[in-house]
């Protein structure tokens, strides 16, 4: 039998026209059996249940006032032996601002974890305008907490996506407002798209100031009646501080405020300071009450802030009055 050059160049090519789809469902099997093992592993985080439920009988909580108490509040997380927070006691009245002070360790932000209950108390009581947090539906107060963050969390989508993220039926007028008031407006409007303009995921493409005053923008939208921050101006320049703490200023009025104090500033506007040590509340007050009853509170502030001619100067003129 022969072949002429025409019939083996055409059977060498129906030949490999057969072959390669048998090698590509070899490699789709494999790819199959990969992602059948990540879609397992994706399906147990997304069906985990979270470890702070609602109760049967949880109510509603109706618009609040501001008013948070913590009665002998105590926190371990789950396996540890040792107390993150222990028998921690304190009042902060509606408007009013909290800032939380102390060392690397000692239970700062879990007491701003507790207030929206991202966990439950050990022992103890977090008690909003007389409600237990735990007798509530857990949406009914998260919708009335605002929280800005350190690190601030922003998504792949538009700048009035990020903004509307707290109320997505948010008029476009409100938007914008709020955008003003967060100082953020005029720097959104210079941008190519303006509000339409999308950002990467974790805001990729927006430097740290403008991130925050998105993040801010955000949670004036919202308009909250508590408000938790974790001040986040030392990363910044100085003129970006100044704005992101004009925007602050706005967005603390007449809100009950919980502040992780990051500036002597903070500190000292404060209507009320909890200084924590080795998971517990070592002493509460005004700054000018602390500066003359606490060794604690001085040495925090000229360790931890550095800024120890403020201090002096803070003594001296307590003690000239």
């Amino acid at each position: 039998m022969q072949l002429s050059i025409g019939e083996l160049v055409a059977f060498t090519g129906y030949l490999s026209f057969l072959l390669m789809p048998m090698f590509m469902i070899g490699m789709i099997g494999s790819m199959l059996s990969r992602a059948e093992a990540s879609a397992h592993r994706l399906f147990e985080v997304v069906d985990a249940e979270a470890d702070v439920q609602d109760k049967p009988d949880a109510i509603s909580l109706s618009e609040v006032h501001g008013n948070v108490e913590f009665k002998k509040v105590s926190f371990r997380y789950i396996g540890s032996e040792n107390d993150v927070l222990s028998e921690v006691s304190f009042t902060a009245a509606p408007g009013k601002t909290v800032a939380i002070l102390g060392k690397t360790g000692s239970g700062k932000s879990t007491i701003i974890n507790l207030i929206p209950r991202f966990y439950d108390v050990t022992e103890g009581q977090v008690i909003i305008d007389g409600h237990d947090v735990r007798d509530v539906l857990i949406d009914s107060l998260r919708s009335q907490i605002g929280i800005v963050l350190q690190e601030t969390t922003l998504f792949s989508g538009t700048i009035r996506e990020n903004i509307a993220y707290g109320k997505p039926k948010a008029e476009y007028t409100e938007i914008v407002s709020a955008a003003k008031a967060a100082q953020a407006h005029d720097f959104i409007i210079a941008l190519q798209d303006g509000y339409d303009t999308l950002v990467g995921e974790r805001g990729v493409g927006l430097s740290g100031g403008q991130k925050q005053r998105i993040a801010i923008a955000r949670a004036l939208l919202v308009n909250p009646k508590i408000l938790i921050l974790d001040d986040s101006t030392s990363s910044v320049d100085a003129e970006t501080e100044y704005k992101i703490q004009q925007a602050l200023e706005l967005l603390m009025e007449n809100r009950t405020s919980f502040i992780i104090a990051q500036r002597i500033s903070t500190v000292r506007n404060a209507d009320l300071i909890l200084l924590l040590d080795e998971q517990r509340l070592a002493d509460q007050g005004t700054h000018e009450s602390l500066v003359q009853t606490s060794e604690l509170y001085a040495e925090i502030l000229a360790t931890q802030f550095g800024d120890r001619s403020e201090l002096v100067s803070a003594v001296e003129e307590e003690m000239t009055i």
